[in-house]
C-alpha cells in the first residue's frame, strides 16, 4: 500500500498499548520499522514476527542509520538516548499522537474518539460494527481486543477508527471527519497545563472535526453547544441493548451504534453486529468463575470509573463479598483524588489498597496508605509483590462466595498469575 510518510521509522516506546499497533498499520503499510522499549513483551514479538527490528532497553547504538522519523511515546524524555543520538543527525522526532494525525490524515474520512473514559471500548466497538457490515475500516485501538480480534488495521483510504489521547494534548492534532466524546473530566489536566487547557483542547478538537457526537453533561454541554454539526445523544435507558452491558458500557455501545448510524450502517445491522463484540481486554473481564470464587478484572482509575465499576459490579452480583484489590495510577491522581477514591472504595465489602502504579516516568510522596487509611477499616495497604498480594485477596471465610474485584491500569495484572485461572487464559 502506497503511503505519504516516511517508510523508515523508529519507534521509542514500542511496545506501548499505543505504540504497538501504529508500528504494525505502518508495517502493513510497507515501512521498515525499528524499535525499543525498557523489556520485551507479547506486542514486542508479534511485531518481531511480522519484520520488525525490536531491541530490550534502550540505546544510542539501536536508532539505525537509515532512520527518516523517529516516533516516541509521551512517557519518553528528550534524554533517551535514541532521542539524543536523532537529534545529534538531525532526524526529526515526533510525538506518537502527532504522527497518528498524520497518519490519519491519509483517509478519506477519519474517526476519533477522544474523552476521559471509554475512548478504547467505543473505538473497538465502533470498528467492530463497521468491519462486521463489510466496510472493510482502517483502526487503531489502544488495547488488546477480546476473541481473537486485531487492535488495528491500515485498510483501505476511507474510514479510519481511533482513539486520540487528551493526557498529552495530542488530540488537537487531529482533523476527523467524525469526533467523538463519550466524557469530559478534568483527569489529566495536571499533564497538559491545567483544567482551563484541558478543557480548550477538547474544544480545539471538537471544532476541528466536521461532524461531532457526544454525551451531554457540564464540560460538553458548555465548550461544544456552538458546533455547527453535533449530535448530543441521550443515555441509554434500562434494558438497552438487551440489558447485555451495564454502567458505562451500556453507554459505550449506544455511542458506537450512533457513530456508526452516521457513517452509513443500519441501526439494525449496527446492533446485531455489536451482539458479536467480544469486549476489550481488561474491561469488566472474567478471568475465573466458580461457585465460590469469581475473579474479574477492571482497567478503572478515576474515581468516576470506580464508581461505575462497582455499581455494575454490585448489579451483576449481588450475593457475593466484593472484594476490590486497587492499584492508584500516578501519584498526581492519586492525591488529586484521594477523598473520592477512597469514598468508592468504602463502598466494597473489603479491599486491599497496592502501591502506586508511577507509569515509569513520575515520582512522588507515597499516598497509599493513606488512601486505605480514608476508606475506612475494611480497606488496608498492602506492600510487596504480587504474590504475597494475591495470597492475602484470597483469604478469606465468609459463607458467601468471594467476588475478587483486581481494578487498575498498571501493572496490576501481574497479580493473575497468582490467582485461579491463570493457566485457562493463557497467563
Amino acid at each position: 500500500m502506497k503511503s505519504d510518510l516516511p517508510q523508515r521509522i523508529h519507534f521509542v516506546g514500542i511496545g506501548g498499548a499505543g505504540m504497538a499497533p501504529l508500528a504494525e498499520i505502518m508495517l502493513a503499510r510497507g515501512a521498515s520499522i525499528s524499535g525499543t522499549d525498557r523489556e520485551s513483551n507479547g506486542k514486542t514479538a508479534h511485531l518481531a514476527a511480522l519484520g520488525a527490528t525490536v531491541h530490550a532497553g534502550h540505546s544510542a547504538e539501536f536508532l539505525p542509520e537509515n532512520t527518516e522519523l523517529v516516533v516516541y511515546s509521551s512517557a519518553v524524555t528528550a534524554e533517551n538516548p535514541e532521542r539524543k543520538r536523532a537529534a545529534e543527525r538531525g532526524i526529526p522526532q515526533i510525538r506518537r499522537g502527532e504522527f497518528l494525525a498524520r497518519l490519519a490524515a491519509l483517509y478519506r474520512r477519519p474517526v476519533a474518539i477522544s474523552g476521559s473514559h471509554g475512548k478504547t471500548t467505543v473505538t473497538a466497538m465502533l470498528s467492530h460494527i463497521l468491519a462486521h457490515t463489510g466496510r472493510e475500516p482502517g483502526f487503531l485501538i489502544g488495547a488488546a481486543v477480546n476473541g481473537g480480534d486485531s487492535a488495528s488495521a491500515g485498510a483501505g483510504d476511507d474510514l479510519f477508527i481511533m482513539e486520540v489521547d487528551e493526557s498529552d494534548g495530542t488530540h488537537t492534532f487531529v482533523h476527523p471527519y467524525l469526533g467523538i466524546v463519550p466524557n469530559i473530566e478534568d483527569d489529566h489536566s495536571w499533564s497538559v497545563g491545567g483544567e482551563e487547557q484541558l478543557f480548550a483542547n477538547f474544544r480545539k478538537f471538537a471544532f476541528q472535526s466536521e461532524h461531532l457526537l457526544y454525551y451531554p453533561g457540564e464540560h460538553p454541554d458548555a465548550l461544544f453547544a456552538e458546533h455547527p454539526a453535533a449530535t448530543r445523544l441521550d443515555f441509554p435507558g434500562p434494558g438497552a441493548f438487551g440489558g447485555r452491558w451495564l454502567g458505562f458500557q451500556a453507554r459505550n455501545a449506544k455511542l458506537a451504534a450512533a457513530a456508526a448510524a452516521l457513517l452509513g450502517v443500519d441501526s439494525r445491522e449496527a446492533e446485531e453486529a455489536l451482539a458479536s463484540f467480544a469486549g476489550v481486554a481488561r474491561r469488566m473481564s472474567v478471568h475465573y468463575n466458580s461457585d465460590t470464587l469469581t475473579v474479574i478484572e477492571d482497567y478503572a482509575h478515576h474515581p468516576t470509573e470506580l464508581a461505575s465499576s462497582i455499581e455494575a459490579l454490585r448489579l451483576a452480583y449481588p450475593e457475593h463479598h466484593l472484594r476490590i484489590v486497587f492499584q492508584p495510577h500516578r501519584y498526581a491522581r492519586l492525591h488529586k483524588y484521594l477523598p473520592q477514591l477512597a469514598a468508592e472504595l468504602a463502598k466494597a465489602d473489603s479491599a486491599i489498597v497496592t502501591p502506586v502504579f508511577a507509569a515509569w516516568c513520575e515520582t512522588g510522596p507515597s499516598g497509599e496508605a493513606d488512601l486505605a487509611a480514608a476508606a475506612g477499616e475494611r480497606v488496608r495497604y498492602l506492600d510487596g509483590n504480587w504474590e504475597k498480594i494475591a495470597c492475602t485477596a484470597l483469604d478469606y471465610q465468609g459463607e458467601r462466595p468471594l467476588l475478587l474485584a483486581v481494578i487498575g491500569a498498571g501493572d496490576i495484572e501481574q497479580i493473575f498469575q497468582h490467582l485461579p485461572g491463570s493457566q485457562a487464559d493463557g497467563r
